[in-house]
C-alpha cells in the first residue's frame, strides 16, 4: 500500500528543490527562498518549515501545491516523482546533448549512443560491467 504522507512530503521537497534550482540559476540570492516558495504555494513560511521535516500535507494542501507549481492534480500523490521533475542542470545537459547529436555526423551519433549507453550501465547497480 502506498504511503501518500511520505510521497507528498517527498515529492513537494523535489518541486521546492526545482523552485530553488531556478531561482540560483535566474541570479537570485540563495537568502530568503524558503520563504518566496512558501508565498508562491500560499502557505506560512513556518507551515512550510513544518512540512519539510514532519506535518502530514492533507489532500486540500497537496491540490494547492500542485496548483501553484504547475503540476496536474494528483502529481504529489504519485510515489517515485523527484526523478520526474527536470531541473535546471538536467535541462543545460539536453540542450548539450541535443547540440552534440544534431552536429554529429552518423559515426559521431554511433560513438555518442555508445558512450550514453555505457554510462546508463554503469549507473545501474549490480550490472555486469568492468569498472
Amino acid at each position: 500500500m502506498p504511503n501518500t504522507t511520505v510521497a507528498r512530503r517527498r515529492n513537494a521537497l523535489a518541486l521546492h528543490r526545482r523552485f530553488l534550482e531556478e531561482a540560483v540559476a535566474a541570479g537570485l540570492p540563495a537568502k530568503g527562498l524558503d520563504q518566496a516558495f512558501a508565498k508562491k504555494i500560499e502557505i506560512s513560511p513556518s507551515m512550510w518549515s513544518q512540512i519539510k521535516s514532519a506535518r502530514p500535507i492533507g489532500d486540500n494542501l497537496a491540490r494547492q501545491i500542485e496548483r501553484h507549481c504547475n503540476v496536474e492534480a494528483g502529481w504529489l500523490d504519485k510515489e517515485d516523482r523527484p526523478s520526474e521533475v527536470p531541473d535546471a542542470a538536467e535541462e543545460r545537459f539536453i540542450a548539450a546533448a541535443r547540440e552534440a547529436w544534431r552536429s554529429a555526423n552518423a559515426k559521431g551519433k554511433k560513438e555518442l549512443t555508445g558512450w550514453l549507453k555505457k554510462r546508463a550501465q554503469d549507473a545501474v547497480p549490480g550490472s555486469d560491467s568492468a569498472h
